[in-house]
């Protein structure tokens, strides 16, 4: 006779109801950790689509998306002269806020050559851009479709791509242009600027300006020799594409793992004083039976096997409600979530430390009872 189930299934309601709120609680614990991943996903997805292994930059700078950087245009050329490098383009990076459809239209732009690195990986429908003038490529996040027109800055833009999964860090999603697109929306003047900067006297300059070069190199030369190469001319910064992605990692998005890593684990505090006291006054409310137990002989352990083994099953229970949650709801979130085995198993694991701690609570209450109430009016 397992007397944890015999409790369990004589007071089924109370404990369903626990495990549910249990669970959305867990849930929660989960959602954050997903969270955490697709941030991930998201600000390496950026920096993983042109392919690249090497990140020409301004000097002194660490890259596009950690920080401003611009370049000449002719950059590209000079780093395409470098002995390994196999392809190069120029890219550019400009966020845009506009109006569309009676809302808000936020989204990133990325210049690119096309033919060059820089462009999208893939296209879910739709073509690549044809031509250098008034064309865009743009992820499907944005409800944009081929044959859709959108009005960017002064110029109207026909969708003639989607591509899919292309958002930046932040989570908004990705159009594409031609480099000559982006330069005019990222560098030129509006014309009412250009007049005041032409009658201060000041020249408006070229627009030939990039944010960063990116370069595909040879299978058997190794990146970080080239870019040794590239940072002697004392006016670049080269940077390797796992060096891009430490950056990424390590600071771009370094604040927002500390900020989730501490909800976190005041989620976990919660929980397991939940589940404390869950289990502590499901053991007030059998001290007569516990006291029985203990007059016919039963053993201590058989008392602390019982409430372990509902504190086990209180947690686990809670915690598949919690993974069948989230999992049904995830694609619903407005950022991306990404729920991996690896995860769920950590969870788990800890959960089950936390019954086993959270349980402590209601085994002492136990071992205190007194025989002698089995007999009390």
């Amino acid at each position: 006779m397992n007397l944890a189930y015999r409790d369990i299934r004589h007071n089924a309601g109370r404990f369903v109801l626990t495990c549910v709120g249990l669970g959305m609680l867990l849930g929660v614990v989960l959602a954050m950790f997903g969270i955490y991943r697709g941030m991930v996903v998201d600000a390496l997805t950026l920096v993983r689509a042109p392919q690249a292994d090497l990140w020409i930059v301004e000097a002194d700078r660490r890259g596009p998306f950690a920080e401003s950087s611009r370049i000449p245009g002719d950059t590209r050329e000079a780093i395409e002269r470098v002995h390994g490098v196999t392809a190069a383009g120029s890219v550019t990076y400009q966020s845009v806020d506009i109006v569309r459809a009676g809302g808000r239209l936020r989204f990133q732009i990325i210049g690119y050559e096309p033919g060059r690195p820089g462009g999208p990986a893939t296209l879910l429908t739709g073509r690549a851009l044809a031509r250098n003038h008034f064309e865009m490529i743009a992820d499907r996040s944005t409800g944009l479709m081929p044959g859709d027109t959108l009005m960017v800055g002064r110029n109207r833009f026909s969708i003639v791509g989607v591509t899919a999964g292309q958002v930046t860090s932040s989570g908004d999603p990705v159009a594409y242009v031609s480099l000559l697109d982006s330069q005019e929306l990222q560098f030129e003047l509006a014309p009412a600027a250009s007049r005041i900067e032409t009658a201060r006297g000041v020249s408006g300059g070229g627009k030939d300006t990039v944010n960063a070069v990116v370069a595909r190199l040879i299978d058997n030369v190794r990146p970080e020799d080239v870019a040794q190469s590239v940072r002697r001319w004392k006016h670049l910064t080269a940077l390797t594409q796992a060096e891009q992605e430490t950056i990424l990692t390590g600071s771009v998005v370094q604040r927002a793992r500390q900020q989730i890593g501490l909800f976190t684990s005041i989620l976990l505090a919660v929980s397991a004083v939940i589940i404390a006291l869950i289990i502590y006054t499901m053991t007030m409310d059998k001290i007569r039976e516990i006291a029985t137990l203990k007059l016919i002989g039963a053993p201590d352990r058989t008392i602390i096997g019982m409430i372990v083994q509902q504190a086990v099953a209180l947690g686990l229970s809670g915690f598949l409600l919690g993974v069948a949650l989230i999992s049904s709801v995830k694609d619903y979130f407005p950022r991306r979530v990404v729920l991996q085995p690896e995860d769920g198993i950590v969870l788990a694991a800890i959960v089950l430390v936390v019954c086993l701690i959270a349980s402590g609570l209601g085994v002492r209450l136990a071992l205190s009872v007194d025989p002698a109430k089995a007999l009390g009016g």
